[in-house]
């Protein structure tokens, strides 16, 4: 079949508009300022409500947010569609609980609070998963654009993920954070317009059945008991797992006020609900629908192609022109998202491993370049994911897996424990790790070493060992540092063992300062400066006035 010449037209048109959109973004913006890493970073700490539910809204609702959910429901029925409602109740409990903590301290990354209790090592280390969830995020949905483009124009996969990709990075390296938040309502508009246009042809297409009809067998199939372990650890997953990702604390930290901040989660909550619904409508036409009827060529294989149901509906129950207008609202939803990870990945490198471990008194010039760098290495990696590795969304799965069982538990206690340490980090790192990957992922090919409670062998894990890790790694930390701080700080066992550095000498204070401009001793802040900024007792700092 020969490429659709007008659609290609369309998308190029739409690029275009996208990449002009941004570009203008930047330089509305940056008028007449001086070039800053963390003005890229967080736009100035200038996004407003409108902007913010906008950006908010369109990082999540991405390409594999929409067509996952199409092919969910067609594939497992509604019940199984679990991501609108984890990720509303993920964003609902990161504004009550984690968007006024990491907004009223200005950090500029997710990593920031790691770094200032547990040093720049730990915040390295917990960068790693931090990265690949934000890679192979972007490689899955590109894999998604690509398959999608291949059905709806004829088109070459690989040359659809390889633009889609430049287009985003281009932008994204031009203004930062400026581009990807106003680039973000011209997406999310184009989603939502898209998406609902394509919905009542493709519900009244002669080859779908009412979607009332055989409701329970067709696209609401009830959940199974043996599989309720599977469906709470999921469902868990999405809720703790949806909140430490640096795409949600980059429009948390950029907003103008701390209310704002907390305001943008729960609109963004609201703002996936609303998203989801063509998406779902799309996905059960396509699971009612007689393909036999239809002119796609192969309609045996649509049941073992529920992957791509959701541009098979736009190809063959709508008609072009309204498959082409829907196909925009696709790529839309690709860059939304790619855009928000290119940038959140490179700015945790640049500031939190670069800035920090590798040189102690980086210049803005260098942090800026680095942080591009990193943009142009994880586009391409991710476009190459997408290109060449079929099972991508897997390893975004278990990428996930590990943000639940290892970042989640992190995050949680770096801001509501007191007494944690690197020392309760790395364990509770080491063996969320070890309990997690002893589970297996058959997706991947790793066979479990550990059989949890309720183990089938041919069903596989039943048993919520998912949400088990990530309570194991919890109290990790948790033990490992109150054990850590009686030995330092009751038993006065010797600093010299203290290699993480973690206890000063006279006291239980674990923080140490890091050298550079955010040290108030640096600055030549005074002992008072010290205790109002990172709100510390003061008989635990040194006197510094003196």
């Amino acid at each position: 079949m020969a490429v659709s010449i007008g659609g290609v037209i369309s998308l190029v048109v739409f690029y275009l508009l996208i990449l002009a959109f941004g570009i203008w973004a930047a330089w509305r913006n940056k008028r007449g300022k001086k070039a800053d890493s963390e003005d890229t970073m967080l736009a100035g700490r200038s996004i407003g409500l409108f902007v913010g539910v906008f950006t908010m809204t369109a990082t999540w609702v991405g390409g594999g947010y929409i067509n996952g959910s199409a092919e969910i429901v067609a594939d497992y029925g509604l019940w199984w569609c679990q991501a609108p409602v984890g990720y509303t109740i993920a964003l609902c409990l990161g504004g009550l609980f984690f968007a006024s903590e990491l907004r009223t301290k200005e950090y500029a990354t997710m990593l920031d609070p790691y770094q200032r209790k547990y040093g720049e090592v730990m915040a390295a280390i917990l960068f790693i998963p931090a990265l690949l969830g934000e890679t192979f995020w972007s490689a899955a949905i590109l894999n998604a654009l690509g398959g999608s483009l291949s059905v709806i124009l004829e088109l070459d996969s690989k040359i659809a993920v390889i633009v889609s990709a430049a287009v985003a990075l281009l932008y994204t390296l031009v203004g930062g954070l400026y581009s990807v938040a106003y680039t973000d309502v011209l997406q999310l508009i184009c989603m939502f317009l898209g998406l609902w246009l394509s919905v009542p042809f493709a519900l009244t297409h002669d080859a779908v059945e009412s979607i009332s009809i055989n409701v329970t067998s067709v696209w609401i199939e009830p959940v199974e008991a043996s599989q309720s372990g599977i469906y709470i650890d999921g469902f868990l997953l999405l809720i703790f797992g949806g909140i430490p990702w640096q795409v949600y604390f980059q429009r948390v930290l950029s907003a103008r006020t701390v209310n704002i901040a907390r305001g943008l989660s729960f609109a963004g909550a609201l703002g996936c609900c609303i998203m989801v619904i063509p998406a779902i409508l799309i996905g059960a036409a396509g699971a009612a629908a007689d393909w036999n009827k239809t002119d796609y060529p192969y309609p045996e294989t649509v049941e073992t192609n529920y992957n791509i149901i959701l541009p098979l509906v736009l190809r063959y129950l709508c008609p072009e022109w309204v498959g082409i207008i829907a196909l925009g609202a696709v790529s839309a939803a690709v860059m939304s998202s790619t855009d928000s990870s290119f940038l959140s990945a490179s700015s945790m490198f640049a500031r939190n491993v670069f800035g920090d471990l590798f040189t102690k008194f980086p210049r803005e010039a260098v942090i800026l370049w680095v942080m591009r760098g990193a943009q142009v290495v994880i586009a391409v990696t991710a476009a190459a994911l997408a290109i060449e590795i079929q099972s991508v969304y897997y390893l975004f799965y278990l990428c996930s897996d590990l943000v639940y069982v290892i970042l989640f538990p992190q995050l949680t206690l770096v801001i509501y424990f007191q007494y944690s340490n690197t020392y309760g980090s790395i364990m509770g790192f080491i063996l969320g790790f070890v309990f997690r990957i002893l589970g297996g992922e058959p997706t991947l090919g790793l066979q479990p070493v550990l059989e949890y409670p309720w183990y089938d062998p041919e069903a596989g894990q039943l048993f919520p060992f998912k949400t088990l890790s990530m309570l194991i790694s919890l109290v990790t930390i948790m033990l490992v540092s109150l054990f850590t701080h009686c030995l330092f700080v009751k038993c006065d066992l010797s600093r010299k063992f203290d290699i993480f550095k973690c206890f000063e000498e006279n006291g239980d204070f674990s923080y140490t300062f890091p050298e550079g401009k955010d040290n108030p001793v640096f600055d030549g802040g005074s002992k008072n400066s010290i205790v109002e900024k990172y709100e510390l007792k003061p008989e635990k700092i040194p006197d510094t006035d003196n």
